[in-house]
């Protein structure tokens, strides 16, 4: 029997060995969440919502034990992991009072006696998901799906094995039927053959470009619908008025949340030179004042990154782009899975800490002298998850909101999900939406009803 085994990315212990499930035992999670589907999606949505306002109180009942196996097993810092759970019961809360409204017949007047559209569960739906917020990619995903009459199938990543099966155990103990929510222990191969069968109705993926061109591309082979949420290489723009005073410690959150492992955070910094050297002073006294250490501690705001191979990664990019001209103002040391809190200046276009998706700890910084520049230089990229532009004049910045092609454009305040709001990117970074309306309305069959006079 294939097994894997999880660690902890700060000490480079080994926390846990699972086996694989074999053929078999995906069958019969497949067969087992089909019967499911066709007891759940009768249920009165008044009954769905009232699991989610139990599965709410669970997650804050369990928050210390959940924040703890996130923390252990891919090395978040413990404040950010509690901070993870409470926005997922903030999720679970607002599709409890919304749904209904949400999946309420749309009425629309034609020559008609009666014409409206109806929303009705599509089946099973399979998430394949990253490890990098282990629960909250899984719950934004999930709740919607399960709360439109769907159910799921997971397939998380491996070295969050631990959290994917404790999520599991959540939706069970706040009382879901069996088989509404299951999580599977599957290689690649085996996910493959999953979406090629007919029981699977759709697929949402958050990941890779490379994975998502993947996913989509077996999914179009079998015209399943698909959810893509990729990379991301998104700019925070600092104008030349921008209130560093107020709106520092956002900046550099933006970047260095989750050690810098969020596709929506602040990668490619774009400042006015101005302000540039007031910029550069302020924001480096910040990063040095960051505090690594054991992630369990609840003073450490910077730690270590999921795996070796990430800060590797970092490294590489990083020594090209300083063979390309980039200049090393702080940081770039790594340490097996640490990769020092680094700072590169004179970035352009063509260096990797520009073009492509860094996932760590690295500020690329570039100096322009026009906001005209800036905002042509924010949209020099291939992603479209978002932008972020600090200004003291709004309605100028938001005239520029239309000719940035992102998902999101963000004015004095860092790219964020929030469930009342829909979330996803263009180009490279996906397409569709989660969260608020029309993320409930992803994996739904909006359906025409027509009567006749």
């Amino acid at each position: 029997m294939m097994t894997i085994q999880t660690l902890n990315p700060y000490s480079g212990n080994q926390i846990k060995t699972y086996e694989l499930f074999s053929d078999n035992k995906i069958d019969a999670c497949l067969k087992m969440s089909e019967e499911a589907f066709s007891h759940w999606k009768d249920q009165d949505l008044a009954i769905r919502t009232d699991f989610l306002e139990r599965l709410s109180k669970t997650l804050l009942q369990n928050i210390d034990s959940y924040s703890t196996l996130m923390t252990e097993e891919m090395g978040k810092p413990i404040t950010q992991s509690r901070a993870e759970i409470e926005k997922c019961v903030f999720l679970c809360d607002f599709y409890a009072k919304n749904a209904a409204l949400f999946l309420s017949d749309e009425i629309i007047e034609t020559d008609a006696k009666e014409s409206f559209v109806s929303y009705d569960p599509m089946g099973i739906i399979l998430g394949i998901m990253p490890w990098n917020y282990p629960f909250w990619q899984v719950l934004r995903f999930a709740i919607p799906t399960l709360t439109s009459g769907n159910t799921v199938l997971l397939k998380h990543a491996s070295n969050v094995t631990g959290c994917a099966l404790a999520i599991q155990e959540l939706f069970e103990n706040s009382g879901f039927p069996k088989g509404c929510f299951q999580t599977l222990i599957a290689e690649h191969d085996q996910i493959e053959k999953l979406i090629s069968d007919s029981r699977i109705k759709a697929v949402s993926l958050t990941g890779s470009e490379k994975a998502g061109k993947h996913i989509a591309e077996v999914a179009g082979k079998n015209l399943k619908k698909t959810v893509l949420e990729l990379g991301g290489n998104n700019a925070c723009i600092i104008l030349k008025d921008a209130n560093l005073n107020k709106y520092m410690d956002t900046i550099v959150n933006a970047r260095m949340q989750n050690t810098g492992q969020s596709c929506i955070a602040a990668k490619r910094f774009i400042v006015m030179a101005s302000v540039y050297d007031e910029f550069i002073e302020r924001f480096t006294e910040k990063i040095k004042d960051l505090k690594y250490g054991n992630p369990k501690d609840k003073s450490t705001t910077i730690s270590t990154l999921a795996r070796v191979d990430l800060a590797e990664t970092l490294k590489e990019q990083i020594d090209e782009s300083v063979k390309k001209g980039g200049k090393i103002l702080i940081g770039n040391n790594q340490d097996k899975a640490f990769f020092e809190p680094t700072i590169i200046t004179n970035v352009e276009p063509g260096m990797p800490v520009f073009d492509d998706e860094t996932f760590g700890p690295i500020v690329a910084i570039t100096k322009v002298n026009t906001e005209k520049e800036a905002y042509k230089l924010a949209s020099k990229t291939k992603y479209g998850l978002g932008t972020m532009v600090f200004t003291e004049n709004t309605e100028k910045a938001l005239k520029q909101s239309s000719k940035i092609s992102d998902g999101a454009f963000f004015i004095n305040e860092l790219v964020k999900s929030d469930p009342r709001l829909p979330f996803g990117g263009t180009k490279a970074s996906g397409y569709g939406r989660e969260l608020s309306r029309e993320g409930i309305h992803e994996f739904v069959n909006r359906k025409t009803i027509y009567i006749n006079k």
